[in-house]
């Protein structure tokens, strides 16, 4: 039975699985629902913060967690549970107490770990439940990626769904014996509370503990066949990756909301995958002249950005976007801000601007770049991780409530705003018993009566003109009310910073300020911003992309070994590079090269990429993620025993897969370089993608990043854009922004300054056509254009104006 349900699993992933082994026959709905409204009657009681907090404060209890960096760990820090951290400490204890392992995996703006912890992990007597019969160990998902990768695949093929906090019972080997999310501490609704799990756990542990033990091995085995996956052959049979391509963008249009934007029904993500998809599918519809076609497309994803940013998932006040709404609206969010969410947001309101060329989504992007730039950065330039959901109502409160930070009553907004509350509350949609009740899934228990959420309800040229009033004056208005509550909002308790920073996270930031430095560029002169917009010049976020760059050179990179680690903070964590931390890493390295930054980042992709593939001499032996025999990349180097699977994941969800992410690399990097290196960057996206045969025809919606990298590498050439002149300087910004003005994935920018020696001998070494065409096309005082495709390059020219003419016309002609 647990064969043919892991199977299952893996084939359809969507699909409902309850099973429950006979082991604990009593305990047959071992996942709780977890609400996407917190429920009225848990409110979440102050936690312990950074250790920072911490050491002027007396606490009862103190156990192993308070010596760890991290922020979640050290939340649980005095608990009275004993907790260990993960490591062989722990499983030598349970080893020597012949006592399973409960493991709570979760992070640090959880709001539902908040949760188990104050029902749960503070109680006396349930610690001491978990004490005498357990060895307790404590995971941060953020900094274990790996470790929970295991275990939440295990909980979501047995029981169809999974969450955090993920709760799940090991033997001392560290084989899963049974696991669910959260769990209530006493039995409800005829389902288990958390101390009846425990009590039934322990009782089969004493009396059928060699079958539990067998169910656990048995279990691990099961899973890691039923996940071992390898190519057929080397590459994708002809015409898959454009039917896949077609069938992914078929799939969302099905699942579109014409009403209110989106793909899907409510709870509301964003997914920036999907609308990456999207948008690459009606541009090569576009190409292909079936301009009707692929206007559909792209309004389908205008409506739903314009609705995104319209909404309460949108941070009007402060900037930046919460995780996702509870509701169809985009309106009552999930609070916590994620910095994975805010780099992908970045980009994909880049595109749209650098297509529709309308401001509205060019100040979006830059309402999510000030927002990181304001609140998310370190001293040395590296990006945080996350803000939480929760927060005290009110300095000194005990209490922590979801969005406490974020709402306003009616009065509030009338006492801050005085003249303007009238004008503000009806553009924001906001009432004196409360807003949220839009649907019926906004609020289902009542926590915001009398809360708002900030909603745009009505357009600003509707709402203006009935004032009476210039839209542009009107925005005014509306920019300096939002500045004025933010003041405000900002002497309210903020929610817990996780400071932690992750090098995959990071990744994505720095692709998004890279690119905003040159497409935004593209805005029209003169054009007017409103607060939280502070209206800089886009040439400041390239230097942010480059600082956070730098942190993780100089603090997460061995030079040696040319190895990555996973996370800093207060020093780098023990857990090594992962997949997702080379793979994102290097996109975001490509795209700081292509939009203008020095050639030591190109270069430093390389290193990463022959790192991540094991192709560089120094690691001809030493792989770390590629499977040379099967294809494609696992989402470890393998190199801990503890972590019990090694998975390649290709599930483009919240954040892209590792693999995915791969494939685009290998595609840009192939179409820059030259010689064998290309050749073998080339052969290894083709036998990734053949990895991935089967879903890339069977279920495209669940890989749409990886089904455009497939199209990408089976166009015949692209286009490489080749600027020649001397930098830093003006002439040649303008050109790089004139290079990047069109939205086209299919696309490499190359620059060179033909005077700078590094430039010259890393082209000679990795591509000669490059350094010849510098050498030929070098002018003392202007900066030269090449546009090359099919083997055959364009005449030179000069200005920005005649190559964003000359890339139309490639496009056009194209087409």
């Amino acid at each position: 039975m647990l064969k043919s349900t892991f199977r299952c699993f893996l084939s359809r992933r969507t699909t409902t699985l309850l099973y429950s082994p006979p082991i604990f026959p009593s305990l047959s709905w071992p996942l709780w629902p977890i609400s996407h409204r917190p429920i009225c009657a848990l409110k979440v009681l102050s936690m312990a913060e950074q250790k920072s907090n911490q050491t002027s404060q007396s606490h009862k209890h103190t156990n192993r967690l308070a010596a760890e960096h991290s922020p979640y760990l050290l939340q649980h820090a005095h608990n009275p549970v004993d907790w260990y951290p993960w490591g062989e400490d722990a499983f030598a204890e349970a080893r020597k107490r012949d006592v399973p392992i409960f493991l709570s995996i979760g992070y640090s703006t959880c709001h539902w770990c908040h949760v188990m912890e104050v029902e749960s992990f503070e109680d006396e007597g349930v610690a001491k439940l978990l004490n005498d019969w357990f060895v307790n160990i404590k995971v941060d998902r953020e900094e274990r990626p790996d470790v929970d990768k295991v275990y939440m695949t295990y909980v979501q093929a047995l029981y169809g769904g999974g969450g955090w906090p993920l709760s799940v019972f090991l033997s001392p080997d560290l084989k899963p014996l049974m696991g669910g999310t959260y769990f209530p501490p006493e039995d409800k609704y005829g389902r288990p509370g958390f101390k009846t799990i425990l009590r039934k756990v322990k009782e089969a542990w004493d009396t059928k503990h060699d079958m539990l033990v067998k169910s656990g091995a048995f279990a691990i085995e099961q899973l890691s066949e039923a996940l071992s996956v390898a190519a057929s052959s080397n590459k994708l049979p002809d015409g898959l990756s454009q039917n896949a391509l077609h069938l992914c963008a078929e799939q969302l249009s099905r699942s579109y909301d014409s009403k209110r934007g989106g793909f899907g029904s409510a709870p509301k993500f964003p997914r920036p995958v999907e609308i990456q998809l999207m948008l690459y599918w009606a541009k090569k519809l576009e190409g292909a002249g079936k301009t009707g076609e692929a206007n559909e497309d792209l309004e389908m994803v205008i409506f739903t950005l314009q609705c995104m940013a319209r909404g309460g998932i949108h941070d009007h006040i402060g900037g930046g976007f919460h995780r996702y709404s509870v509701d169809e609206f985009w309106h009552v969010p999930h609070f916590e801000k994620m910095l994975y969410d805010q780099g992908q947001l970045i980009n994909v309101y880049l595109d749209a601007f650098a297509i529709m060329k309308d401001v509205f989504f060019s100040c979006l992007s830059r309402d999510i770049l000030d927002y990181l730039r304001r609140d998310m950065i370190g001293p040395e330039g590296e990006i945080f991780s996350a803000e939480d959901a929760d927060s005290a109502e009110s300095k000194g409160a005990t209490r922590k409530k979801e969005g406490a930070f974020y709402v306003w009553t009616s009065k509030e907004v009338e006492d801050v705003l005085g003249e303007h509350a009238t004008l503000f509350k009806e553009h924001y949609y906001i009432k004196s018993s409360g807003n949220c009740d839009l649907s019926k899934m906004s609020d289902p228990h009542k926590e915001f009566e009398g809360k708002n959420v900030l909603i745009e309800w009505k357009s600003p040229s509707e709402i203006a003109s009935k004032y009476g009033l210039p839209l542009e004056e009107y925005l005014d208005i509306l920019g300096e009310c939002r500045r004025k509550l933010f003041e405000v909002r900002s002497r309210r308790p903020r929610p817990h910073l996780d400071d932690k920073v992750i090098v995959s996270w990071n990744g994505l930031a720095i692709s998004s300020f890279a690119r905003a430095s040159k497409i935004l560029k593209g805005e029209a002169e003169g054009t007017k911003f409103y607060f939280p917009v502070d209206g800089c010049d886009p040439k400041e976020y390239i230097e942010v992309a480059e600082k956070a760059a730098s942190f993780i050179r100089t603090q997460l990179y061995n030079e040696q070994t040319h190895r990555l680690q996973h996370s800093f903070r207060n020093g780098p964590a023990k857990a090594p590079g992962f997949l997702d931390d080379y793979a994102f890493l290097i996109s975001g390295l490509l795209d700081l090269y292509e939009f203008g930054g020095g050639i030591n980042w190109l270069t430093w992709a390389t290193e990463l990429q022959d790192t991540q593939a094991g192709i560089a001499d120094f690691f001809l032996n030493d792989e770390l993620f590629l499977d040379r025999e099967g294809g494609g990349y696992f989402n470890t180097p393998g190199e801990d025993p503890s972590v019990l699977l090694r998975v390649k994941e290709d599930h483009d969800g919240a954040e892209p897969s590792g693999n995915s992410v791969s494939a685009l690399n290998l595609v840009r990097l192939a179409s820059m370089l030259t010689g064998n290196k290309s050749d073998l960057y080339r052969l290894n996206a083709e036998h990734l993608l053949a990895v991935f045969e089967t879903r890339l025809k069977d279920m495209a919606m669940a890989v749409p990043l990886m089904c455009c990298a497939a199209d990408m590498l089976s166009v015949p050439s692209r286009k490489q854009v080749v600027l020649v002149g001397h930098k830093p300087s003006l002439e040649f910004e303008d050109m790089l922004a004139a290079a990047h003005a069109q939205y086209d994935l299919n696309k490499t920018v190359i620059h060179i300054d033909p005077s700078n020696a590094e430039e010259m001998q890393f082209w000679e070494e990795n591509n000669s056509k490059v350094a010849f065409m510098a050498k030929n096309n070098s002018a003392a005082d202007k900066v030269v254009a090449l546009v090359c495709q099919n083997f055959t390059c364009s005449a030179p020219v000069t200005g920005p104006r005649s190559l964003e003419a000359l890339l139309y016309q490639e496009s056009s002609s194209s087409a």
